[in-house]
């Protein structure tokens, strides 16, 4: 490449050397012959010798468009990749936030966790244990339930003789097996997975024994009837295991002991309307569960861990009772590595007046009352209290 001044060198007005060399050039020129004028297909031969004359500077403006092009695709391809790799990124990083905005679409009023308890161990009955989450004195009742135990006993503690009047106890099986029997006649045994459904009404004297060696366990929730139905006469639910509906979807078990699940129904009457239900969820799994938008409703963790209510709420753990407060609709997530297991219990409110003295539950101070001096007089649904005691 020439430079300004090696132009400036060469031009033809810049210095007399460039004249004389001309003239010289010109007399050269003269004396030659001039050669005939070429054929026609000479025109192609000069064009021919002018290109090859002229191939090495066209070889390198080609080998530098080739380079050019090839930097080119590489760029590109470069960019899509980066294209590529952020889109990945950002879709599996807001991946979780579409979940969580899915769940939030299943419900209107999704519910959410408003009071969290951990049910500690207390002494109860003859030896018993139990945690106690509903009915102490942080929670006395949450309408209609009256008393949530979780259970653990070994021969020769129970709960021996005792009576029941105004509410229904619910007993649920979780290892081991209970016997029970009354002054009535009644007498059964239920074991791991069973249920017995007891409404004690008008009045009941039973015993809840352990009926095999080792660790009993298991929940008993106690479901307050209304006024209209506390002096009904005692009956039984009892289901076996195999008898109790279940259904499972997208690694979520559920045994439905009340209510309905994934479209399936359990068969249990329950006179104050009540959902129950068992649920197991493997990990990576997740669960949204209608319910009705005026029931009251909690969560009882049997064990494990799990998130529930808000996806990016903290996981709460086994033997805490979780209160849920309004909406339509739960929604759980097993994020850890282990299965999740727990209780979902939800009822209709009442909305009476809930006077209770020990076992038994009515609306006044009066009733309570009278149900002490009918248990003690043997009247009023007592009458063969008085003349019977269990055999265990």
């Amino acid at each position: 490449m020439m430079t300004r001044s090696m132009m400036k060198f060469f031009s033809p007005s810049s210095s007399a050397i460039y004249t004389t060399l001309s003239s010289r050039l010109a007399r050269i020129n003269a004396t030659r012959h001039t050669p005939p004028p070429p054929p026609k297909s000479s025109r192609a031969a000069r064009s021919l010798t002018c290109t090859t004359a002229s191939n090495p500077k066209s070889k390198s403006k080609s080998k530098a468009k080739h380079l050019l092009l090839l930097l080119l695709i590489v760029s590109l391809i470069l960019l899509a990749a980066f294209l590529l790799i952020r889109a990945t990124m950002s879709s599996s990083s807001s991946s979780s936030d579409a979940v969580a905005a899915a769940a939030a679409a299943t419900f209107e009023k999704p519910r959410t966790v408003v009071k969290k308890l951990l049910a500690e161990s207390q002494p109860e009955g003859d030896g018993a244990t139990v945690r106690r989450s509903i009915g102490r004195y942080e929670l006395r009742n949450l309408d209609p339930f009256l008393m949530l135990d979780e259970f653990s006993v070994s021969k020769p503690a129970g709960f021996p003789d005792h009576p029941h009047r105004g509410f229904e106890t619910v007993t649920y099986m979780l290892e081991g097996a209970f016997t029970h029997q009354d002054f009535a006649g009644h007498k059964g045994t239920i074991g791991t997975g069973d249920v017995q459904w007891m409404t004690a009404g008008r009045g009941i004297v039973h015993s809840e024994m352990p009926a095999a060696d080792g660790v009993q366990k298991g929940l008993q929730l106690w479901i307050n009837l209304s006024s209209k139905d506390k002096m009904i006469e005692p009956r039984y639910q009892e289901l076996m295991s195999k008898d109790i509906s279940c259904a499972e979807k997208d690694g979520v078990e559920v045994k439905i002991i009340a209510g309905e699940a994934f479209g399936v129904r359990s068969p249990v009457y329950t006179r104050t309307p009540t959902m129950y239900m068992d649920f197991t969820m493997q990990p990576g799994s997740q669960l949204h569960q209608p319910i009705p938008e005026a029931w009251n409703a909690f969560v009882y963790i049997i064990d494990g861990e799990g998130v529930f209510g808000r996806e990016k709420a903290s996981p709460a753990t086994a033997h805490h009772c979780l209160v849920l407060g309004p909406g339509d609709g739960l929604s759980v997530w097993n994020k850890s590595g282990e299965p999740l297991r727990f209780a979902l219990v939800g009822g209709q409110p009442l909305n009476e007046p809930v006077v209770q003295h020990g076992p038994f539950v009515m609306n006044t101070r009066a009733e309570i009352q009278q149900a002490m001096e009918d248990y003690y007089y043997g009247r009023n649904g007592f009458e063969k209290a008085r003349h019977w005691s269990s055999t265990a």
